[in-house]
């Protein structure tokens, strides 16, 4: 539990029916000191609580544990374990800095008694500053209402990679008093700024020189020679990545079934069960991808890019446009009207796209869709089958199967057991066409359609603290970057093989050992380099203290991985490439010493990151850097404080 000076964040509520009396509201005492609130996504059939714990800090934090960037927070990145691109259908092809985007598949539609909200705010080195806050509440017992935003703003410890990245998002669900309507609003809004420096200059040993200790003297490729600003209100990042994404849907369902009723002593709560279910959904994105440098290096350009700057100007710049818009019209049957979590669905979509930059051209697709859904009533089993076929338009062809069954494994041994299947033929995303600014080369290339055959499995056992997956892959027609701009497709067979264990154990009475190890391996001759192992391992405390109202952990983070020839990275494209001649070996893991906190609804996280840089060449200092991305060296100690506040009004 929680509490707050207004109430107590309890641990279950029911959401907003979507259309039964299984998740209705809880009625309650508005007086009573607590609240009950419970959250779910557009294209979930679950509900889900607030996570309340504190151990792990990546839940906390922007940058996913398995994930690298360029060395600062809002910089590019990537995974460390393989993830391709699994979605047919039109691309655009910016994924570096999905992580920061808050989408449709991400927004969340609460229901709670109370309204709540929440402040975080963290603290880093160099006036590096995420700002984050959310608010949700109930209008009426039928509709709730959720409002987020997050800044992040970091200048970075090198030159060049400063960020500032702004998030918006709003949603609303309302359910008629009857039951039978629904309506979903989605507002999302990404301003994404990043700075791009091309990588430190390697024409000198500057990491290892003593008069470069203060990193952000180091010179870089691009980007000249601007000094650090620590002004929270200038947003300006110079040479960079500057990506715009604005969203907006709305989603509205009509059901016809069979009215019903739940009579107590004082109320009748009126139930609906549905039969059949009608539903449209309309989307419309605007989508800016920009690369630009107003005081480009010639040199730099012509040697990486192949591209050559007027005699007027030194400026480069680089935009796609579009606009996005989305008609889908779909039809639900419930075959057992009292299990919502049991339906078939059968859709048809119109997606219409007109680029505006760098072409004015306009394009379509018309695609169908089916879905089936059980997760039986006794909730032993959950099943899903989905597909998805692209009829006529630009990704004609293009398709995608999921299959997944999931058992529960019983009371006596709590965990489940999942299978899982999925198929994608895809169109490659569309910086690898012509049409698109990003397309440095001259003369268009021929790209087939990619296929990625995807088997998955995952065994999870509670009461062991221990969790199995094993992924594999089989892949044709790989498109990739190679040489920091050109587009390449690798077109024979090759297979992935990924394996991951996540365990628990008990060191202590009140010492844990949260350790993740991942096996992976690229079997062939495919331009994929993978690292073999990547583990991530937490060792300390987690207790009380024997105090009733703290909750605390401490202790050691350790990340590493064996060496391999790491992606590269492309600033003018925003794009990590395949590169054969630098491996990536860095002596030390990342190490990490953290405190973390609660205290009622008060979280905090004190964090000292990167002690493993503590370096005694040249007088002490913590310069000894790891690297991920090559020429993209991560900083040495970072403080970092973290505060989350949750409120009950």
């Amino acid at each position: 539990m929680i509490r707050s000076a207004g109430g107590r964040l309890g641990n279950i509520g029911s959401g907003i029916s979507g259309g039964g009396g299984t998740d209705s509201l809880k009625r309650r005492d508005r007086n009573e000191d607590s609240i009950t609130i419970r959250f779910r996504y557009l294209d979930s059939t679950r509900n889900y609580m607030l996570d309340s714990s504190i151990a792990d800090f990546a839940r906390r934090f922007p940058v996913p544990a398995i994930h690298v960037t360029l060395g600062n927070t809002g910089t590019a990145a990537r995974s460390l374990l393989f993830s391709p691109v699994l979605k047919a259908g039109w691309d655009p092809g910016f994924h570096a800095f999905d992580i920061y985007k808050w989408t449709v598949d991400k927004a969340r539609f609460f229901n709670t008694t109370r309204p709540y909200s929440e402040l975080n705010y963290q603290l880093a080195a160099r006036s590096e500053q995420i700002i984050d806050l959310m608010h949700t509440q109930n209008i009426k017992p039928n509709w709730n209402f959720l409002f987020q935003y997050r800044m992040i703003n970091a200048p970075g410890i090198f030159k060049n990679l400063k960020t500032n990245h702004n998030n918006y998002l709003i949603t609303s669900r309302f359910e008629s008093v009857n039951k039978r309507y629904n309506n979903y609003f989605i507002l999302a809004g990404n301003k994404l700024q990043s700075g791009e420096s091309g990588g430190i200059d390697d024409s000198e040993d500057y990491l290892n020189d003593p008069d470069f200790k203060d990193r952000f003297a180091i010179p870089t490729k691009i980007g000249g020679d601007q000094g650090l600003t620590r002004n929270f209100f200038n947003t300006d990042v110079g040479t960079g990545n500057r990506y715009n994404e604005f969203t907006v849907l709305l989603r509205q369902q009509y059901d016809l079934g069979k009215k019903d009723s739940l009579v107590t002593d004082s109320t009748v709560i009126p139930l609906f069960f549905p039969r059949l279910r009608f539903e449209h959904t309309f989307q419309y994105s605007r989508l800016k991808y920009q690369f630009r440098d107003y005081i480009g290096d010639s040199a730099f350009y012509k040697d990486y890019y192949g591209l050559e700057l007027g005699q007027i100007t030194d400026t480069v710049q680089r935009e796609d446009q579009w606009k996005e818009l989305v008609n889908d019209f779909s039809i639900y049957q419930f075959p057992d009207a009292k299990n919502l979590h049991q339906f078939i669905k059968l859709g048809a979509a119109l997606q219409n796209m007109k680029q505006e930059l760098p072409n004015a051209k306009a394009y379509y697709n018309v695609f169908g869709h089916a879905e089936y859904r059980n997760r039986t009533r006794n909730q032993k089993w959950d099943m899903l089958l989905s597909g998805k076929l692209y009829f006529t338009g630009l990704n004609a062809g293009d398709y995608s199967a999921y299959a997944s069954l999931q058992k529960t494994t019983g009371k006596k041994v709590p965990g489940y057991v999942q299978l899982g299947f999925e198929n994608v033929n895809r169109t490659p995303s569309f910086i690898f066409n012509d049409q698109s600014s990003f397309y440095l080369l001259s003369a268009a290339k021929d790209f087939k359609k990619e296929n990625t055959l995807h088997f998955f499995a995952s065994l999870y056992q509670s009461s062991l603290k221990l969790k199995l997956t094993g992924h594999y892959y089989l892949l044709t027609n790989y498109t990739y970057i190679k040489d920091y701009y050109q587009p390449e497709q690798y077109s024979s067979l090759f297979n992935v093989l990924r394996v991951s264990a996540e365990k628990t154990f008990k060191i202590g009475k009140r010492w844990f050992w949260h350790t993740d190890i991942h096996f992976q391996q690229a079997i062939g001759n495919a331009p994929v380099n993978l690292p073999l192992v990547y583990t991530r391992n937490r060792i300390g405390y987690e207790g009380n203290l024997g105090l009733k109202n703290l909750d605390m952990a401490t202790g050691l983070e350790l990340r590493y991985h064996t060496s391999y020839k790491a992606d590269g990275y492309s600033p003018v494209l925003g794009q990590f490439y395949y590169q054969e001649n630098t491996s990536i070996s860095n002596p030390m893991p990342d190490i990490t010493a953290y405190l973390h906190f609660r205290i009622r609804p008060f979280k905090a996280y004190i964090r000292a990151e990167n002690l493993n840089t503590a370096s005694g060449s040249n007088g002490f200092g913590f310069t000894n850097n790891n690297q991920y991305v090559p020429g993209y060296p991560y900083p040495g100690l970072v403080i970092r404080v973290g505060i989350y506040w949750s409120f009950v009004n």
